[in-house]
Formats: structure tokens, sequence, C-alpha cells
């Protein structure tokens, strides 16, 4: 029995102690073992007890107990020969799985080791162990190290002349010292960048089972040519094998023959197939076709260069011809098409013949000045002109500009003005340009541009005028003629009011942009720190006017409006009373035009009450309108202005306040504009004729609540209140008795 469980154990079999107690939950951690079982394995799952440094094995021991039941999570000891063999654990131990397996890898110590040993797995089973153990045998050892050799190949055929027509593949064979194929072997081919390139694009391949790569070398380009070495170079099996082989590279003479057009030419933006056939050999009468791939031919013609044609500038061959489509953008002539092998130095060229655009159109595309006049000869202005620039463009039958065709002008309806050119040739972009000068009359006229007789097209009308200003054509005005400025300075931002003046020509247009209008003032200040005037826009400008000091003219200005030798009247200074001159010229004397603003002052101090025929100046007491019956209106006016007889500010409002038994109204109910006027009414606004009181009239109406019940005699009370825009009151009492019937 002995020596029979000695042979088991030598067999790979199991062995165990009997009487040790196995537990009663096999299958189960805590198990207690009672046979381990060691088999091995090669890399298909096969049983085997052969390995080698190249070919591992796995060794898996399953762990029972006495009832044969797998145990789990048992730790294994696996121990062997450490002169022949290596194990994938560290320590050479690991866990059983849920069947009962530990497995570890078994692998040869290196490539040279040879002979037999044996693997045992060991269990504790309580406070014993078990064991199991299996045989191996390591084969021959590999041979270490590696060797290369390398060949280059045409087809199956060895060469080393490199063309453009015959690429070679590069084949390096890598196996150990002793001959054997290594696979997997990576492989890193070189060679000198400038003569050839290699088909992987890193230059490296990996060794197949027969331990070969493989690369392609090619030509940089056509005319590339040398000769070089190829360098291949193999780090696997412990070492490193280098070779390398030598090669000789040739120009190939590539060039382009038979261009060809079909159809051999084209309407105006037609297009046609060009085709050309790729040669080898050293001239066109003893070449060969050429069918390699990588050859590439470009297509160019002074057409294409300039943007009137279209086409693939370079177009790869296919089997030995190159093909292209030639469209026309409006080419307009013959043109030379040249085709050439990229890489190359021959070219073949042909031409095309290629149809003219017909015009289709004539155009107005610019005039300058835009939406401007221009003026009367010798009378232009500042960003006027005498001249007009009339840009006509003439388009083809598919819209696009069409060069050297000739134009005429002619002017419409016999304006009189001057027509400078009468005829120009379109250029590049299709465009003709003529000009026309004014003459000495305001009109209006239209330039007729054709085309061959052909077509025609007009200008849009363009308007000549004098653009001079003239005396009869210059006015002036003001926002608020009468200006809460006695008492008050404007501030730099808000002036107390504006000055506009507006400038026409003899023909009753607005004067030139840019016609300058200065101005002065005998009170207050006009203009703006940059200048004391203004330059028109659209035939007119405005200026602020500010309320300051001086606010009496002791000593006012010269202007051209009060310079009697020019034709001025001499200003007759009056009280807080403005004079504002506006002046230009027409380029031989001046002109000017004259208003007044009034600096009126904040308070009502100069009221007068006008009743029938009395007229009383109020003092400010409470002043009696007398009695009437309860069924009566009363009626009376007053007349309201500053101290210094001048108007109110215009906007101050004028109302009944504190009314007590009766019912009032007074229109109108705020001062208006006011300018300056004589003892007889008459509108000055120049002022320079101002007399009598400036001030405001206004009417006031009052009657009793009770016109028809009236029972008890009423005093009425109230006042006429004067509210300036800054908010300054001035109030005038009154009171007006009712008699009951």
């Amino acid at each position: 029995m002995l020596a029979l469980g000695t042979l088991l154990a030598a067999c790979g079999g199991g062995g165990g102690d009997p009487t040790i107690d196995g537990g009663s939950s096999g299958g189960t951690t805590g198990g207690v073992a009672a046979t381990v079982t060691v088999s091995l394995f090669d890399a298909a799952g096969l049983p085997s007890n052969a390995l080698s440094s190249t070919t591992p094995l796995t060794a898996k021991a399953l762990v029972n107990d006495k009832n044969g039941v797998p145990i789990s999570n048992a730790v294994v000891t696996f121990s062997a020969d450490t002169a022949l063999v290596t194990l994938s654990s560290t320590n050479g131990t690991a866990l059983t799985d849920a069947k009962g397996y530990a497995s570890i890898t078994v692998s040869a110590l290196n490539a040279t080791v040879a002979g037999a040993g044996k693997l045992t797995a060991t269990v504790a089973a309580g406070t014993a162990t078990i064991s199991g153990d299996a045989s191996y045998a390591i084969k021959t050892a590999q041979a270490s190290g590696v060797k290369m050799t390398l060949s280059l190949l045409n087809g199956d055929s060895a060469s080393n002349a490199l063309s453009s027509a015959t690429p070679l593949t590069a084949k390096a064979v890598v196996t150990d010292l002793s001959g054997k194929p290594i696979s997997g072997a990576l492989v890193l081919f070189s060679t000198d960048n400038a003569l050839a390139l290699l088909s992987s694009s890193t230059g490296t391949a990996l060794t197949d089972d027969s331990g070969t790569a493989s690369v392609i070398l090619r030509p940089v380009s056509l005319l590339a040519s040398g000769a070089a070495t190829l360098r291949a170079t193999s780090t696997t099996n412990g070492a490193t094998a280098n070779s390398q082989a030598t090669y000789v590279l040739g120009a190939t003479a590539l060039f382009a023959s038979n261009l060809t057009f079909l159809p051999s030419g084209i309407a105006a933006y037609g297009s046609t197939t060009m085709s050309v056939d790729i040669m080898s050999g050293d001239s066109v009468t003893d070449g060969t076709p050429y069918f390699g791939a990588g050859v590439t031919v470009q297509f160019s013609s002074p057409c294409i260069l300039a943007g009137k044609a279209s086409v693939a500038t370079e177009v790869a061959a296919r089997n030995g011809k190159a093909t292209a489509v030639y469209r026309d953008l409006g080419c307009g002539s013959a043109d030379m098409i040249n085709a050439s092998v990229v890489g190359s130095n021959g070219a073949i060229h042909s031409t095309l013949m290629v149809g003219v655009p017909a015009p289709a159109s004539i155009q107005l595309s610019a005039v300058s000045p835009a939406g401007k006049s221009i003026v009367i000869k010798g009378q232009g202005g500042l960003l006027r002109t005498e001249t007009a620039t009339l840009t006509f463009r003439v388009f083809d039958t598919f819209n696009k500009p069409l060069a050297g065709q000739d134009v005429t002008f002619s002017l419409d309806d016999g304006a009189a003005v001057t027509l400078n050119k009468l005829t120009d040739t379109t250029d590049a972009n299709g465009e003709v340009i003529t000009t026309v000068n004014s003459g000495t009359t305001p009109t209006t006229f239209r330039v007729k541009a054709t085309l061959k007789s052909l077509m025609y097209t007009y200008s849009d009308s363009i308007l000549v005028t004098t653009g001079k200003p003239v005396q009869s054509g210059f006015s002036i005005s003001v926002g608020k003629s009468n200006v809460e400025g006695w008492s008050y300075d404007s501030s730099v931002t808000a002036p107390a009011t504006t000055v506009t003046v507006l400038l026409a020509d003899q023909a009753g247009n607005p004067v030139p942009d840019g016609t300058p209008v200065a101005f002065q003032s005998s009170l207050g200040a006009i203009g703006s720190s940059s200048m004391g005037g203004c330059i028109t826009a659209n035939g007119g400008c405005s200026v602020d006017f500010r309320s300051q000091e001086p606010r009496t003219a002791s000593n006012p200005p010269i202007t051209p409006c009060n310079d009697v030798s020019n034709g001025g009247t001499a200003d007759k200074p009056w009280p807080g009373l403005a004079l504002i001159c506006a002046s230009t010229t027409d380029g031989s004397k001046p002109l000017f035009v004259r208003t007044a603003i009034f600096l009126s002052g904040s308070h009502a101090d100069n009221v007068t009450l006008l009743d029938g025929a009395n007229s009383v100046r109020l003092d400010g007491s409470a002043y009696d309108l007398g009695t009437v019956k309860a069924a009566d209106v009363r009626q009376f006016s007053v007349r309201i202005s500053d101290l210094r007889q001048n108007p109110m500010p215009s906007g101050s409002t004028v109302s009944i306040t504190n009314l007590v038994n009766g019912a009032a109204t007074i229109s109108p109910t705020s001062v208006q504009n006011i300018f300056p006027h004589n003892a007889s009414g008459v509108d000055d606004r120049s002022g320079g004729n101002i007399q009598g009181n400036q001030g405001s009239w206004h009417a006031v109406t009052i009657n009793s609540l009770t016109p028809t019940s009236c029972t008890v005699p009423l005093i009425s009370t109230f006042n006429v209140t004067v509210t300036t825009p800054l908010g300054n009151t001035t109030s005038y009492p009154f009171k007006l008795a009712f008699s009951c019937p």
C-alpha cells in the first residue's frame, strides 16, 4: 500500500490522511482539506507537462474534503526547482476558487535551461498538511539572440534598381540564432528621404509567422536620382539585429502627350473635356504609355490664371490618362492650354477656341456727386462742384461685366451743359466713364449711353443750380423772442433759445452745404466757443443764444446790419432788447438779416388795466372794479410787462387765483412769443423801430355764481397772477360787488 501511494503521487495524483475529518460542510470556507490534485495545462488549455521559456504552463491544484467536495478560499503553496523554473506568484501561493481550484503559471527560468522537475502543491489540513504534485519537462532550450537578413525585390526577383515605374519591396527576415523565425518582432526601416519614401509613414512593420516584415520603397519624385542605403533594425529576443541594402534611383522621364478637347471649341460660358496621355521615355517619338500610379497632371492657361475659366488645376492620372473639365467664365478669346506632368520638365500645349460673350445690357452704375446738384459755372462753393461724373457698366448675357465694348455718349434734350467725353471703351470691370460740366443757366439734364447702336440707357436727371445765396432768399427766426434772461444767466449746456437762418439761391433752391453764416448780438452771447456762427446743411443752420452780460447796450458792436454805408440801418437801443445780426456773402457783396430777442424780467412790475376808456396802472393794492348786478358780466383787460415795459418771458402763465364769490376766466392764459413793435402796434422783428409798452394783453371776464337767485349782495375777490417759466410769481388783487335786484 505504501508503494502504491508513492506511485500515485509521482503520477500527479493527490494524497491525504483518511483519518482526518473533512468536516460536514464541504465546499465552504473552513472545511478541512483531505486531497490535493495537481494538473498542468498549455496555452490552449490542454494537459501538457512540456514547457520552455516561450511556452509556459498553467498549474491547477484541486482541493477537496474527505467527502470529495471542493474547498474554496484555501491557501495553496506551490514549490518547484528554482534552478529550472519560475512561478508567477512572488511567494508561490494562491487561493482556491469556488470550484476548489488554485492556479499559478510555471515558466522556464531562461532560454538555456533544460531538464525535468516536480511541482508540489501543499495545503493545511487542520494541524497537519497534505500535498499533491505533478512532473514537468523543459524542452531543448531556444537559442537566445536575433539575426536579420534584408533583401530588395522587384516582384519575385532581386533588384536594387528603383524608379517610379519599378518600386521595390524591402523584406527583412528576423530569426533567432538557430535560424528559427521570430514572429511579432518590430522592424524599423529608414533611408534617405530626399530620394525615396516608405509605404509606412513611420517606416515600421511587424514580422509575420515566417519572421518577415515588408515595406514598399518608392521615389520621392519623378526627377529624383542617385544612390542610397536602406537600413532595417529590430530589437527582440534579448538582442538587436541590423541589416542594410543599397539601391540606385534613376529619374523617370514622364511627359504629357496628345492634348485633346471634346468638343474642340466652345461657345461663351460653355465647357469641354480635356485629356492627355501619360508617356514614359526620352521624347514623344520613342515614348511608351505609362500606367503607373501617383502621376499628377497640371493644367494652366492665361484665362485660367485670370479667373476667366475654371478647371481642376492638378488632376491624378488614371490608367495612363488625365482628364479634366474646362469651363469658360468669360475668357472671350482663344485660350492656350498647357498640360504638364507634375515633377517633370516637359509640357504640351494646344489652343482652345472660346466664343466671345454677347453684350446684353448697359446700366448706370454710379453718379458723382451722389444725391447733390452741380452748380452753375463759376459759382462753385464749399463741397460743391461744377462737374458731374457718370459711370456706366456693360453686362453680357450671363450678367457678367463685359470688357472691350465701345460706348458713345450724348446729351438728352440739348441741355446747356458740356459733355466732356463722347466715347469710351469698357475696362476689365465692364465700365465706361464720362463727365459733364455745368453751363451758365440753371437746368436739368440726362446723359444717354449707347452700345454699338444695339442698346442704350439714360442716367438719372442731374440738376444744375446757381448755389449762391441771395438777399431775398435769406431769412432768420428765433425759437423764443422773449426769454427770462434779465435776472438769470443761461447754463453752459442749456441756451435761452436758438436762432435759425435759412438761405436760398436765385432759383429758390437751398444753398450748397458749407455756406458760412456769421452772427453778432448787442446783448447776451450768440454762437459757440468754436465759432460765432454756423455752416449750412441743406440750406440752413442754427446757433444758440444765451442770456448773460451785457444786458445793456453800452457799446453795441458794428455789424453789417447797422452799417448804414453798406445798406444797414442804425441801431436804436432799447433796454433789455438784444439785436441779432446774421450775415454772409454772395461772393461780391454782404448779405444780412436781423432779428431781436427780449431779455425779459421775472416779475410783472408794469401792469395796466384798461376798463372802457379808462387806463390805470396798478400799484399792487386791491383794485376796486365797482358794483354790477348779479345778472351782469364784468369785463376788463390788463397789459402785463416787466419793469422795462418788455413782455414777460414766453411761456409765462396768466391765471385767476384766490377767487371768492364769483366765476372768472382770463384769455390768453399764457404769454406767447412777442416781437418788438412800434407805438402803433406794428410788428418790427428787427427791433429797429421799437416804441411804447411791449407787454401782452389779457382779457378778464367775471360773473356772479347766482345771477338769477341773488338774495344778498356779495363781494367777489380774486387775483390776476403771473408765473414765469422759472417759477417767479407776481399777483395783483381785485374786488367786485354784486348787487341783487
